[in-house]
């Protein structure tokens, strides 16, 4: 039951997140990186001439009201699977969040086995200042709802 409600949490979010792909260089877009090879990044990815919205010729703003639409959808989708997590008993809970800490954990140590060292370096301290903004983003999230209870 729990594998499939992750494998149905991953095969319904992938395609939202690849469309809602920001245009432009850098790691995720541009030409930087459809030279690179990288999956979804060739001639017929996502966003490249064989992608669903590249045919229609879309205008910026069109682009940019699809993208906000596909956001919507993965965020009713992510609530959606909450939801239905939420039911879960806490040890199933707990349960998924460890595996899914321990597979992000290897993600990242693997990408890190590949970098030079000099690369190693930047990568600890990008994901060292994310971890900070997540915690800050905690923080912030139990301030609002402290503010709230106070507001009753």
């Amino acid at each position: 039951m729990r594998k499939t409600l992750i494998a149905l949490m991953f095969a319904t979010a992938l395609p939202t997140v690849a469309m809602a792909m920001p245009e432009g260089p850098g790691p995720m877009g541009g030409p930087e990186s459809r030279m690179m090879g990288g999956p979804g990044h060739g001639e017929h990815g996502p966003r490249g001439k064989g992608g669903p919205f590249s045919q229609l010729d879309l205008s910026k703003e069109q682009r940019e009201q699809i993208r906000k639409l596909m956001g919507d959808q993965w965020h009713a989708r992510k609530d959606l699977t909450q939801k239905y997590l939420d039911k879960l008993p806490a040890a199933d809970q707990k349960a998924m969040q460890d595996e899914i800490a321990a597979g992000k954990q290897k993600t990242q140590a693997d990408i890190r086995a590949v970098l030079k060292p000099d690369q190693q370096k930047k990568y600890d301290e990008i994901v060292k200042k994310q971890a900070e903004r997540r915690a800050e983003w905690k923080e912030f999230q139990a301030w609002k709802a402290q503010q709230a209870q106070k507001a009753q």
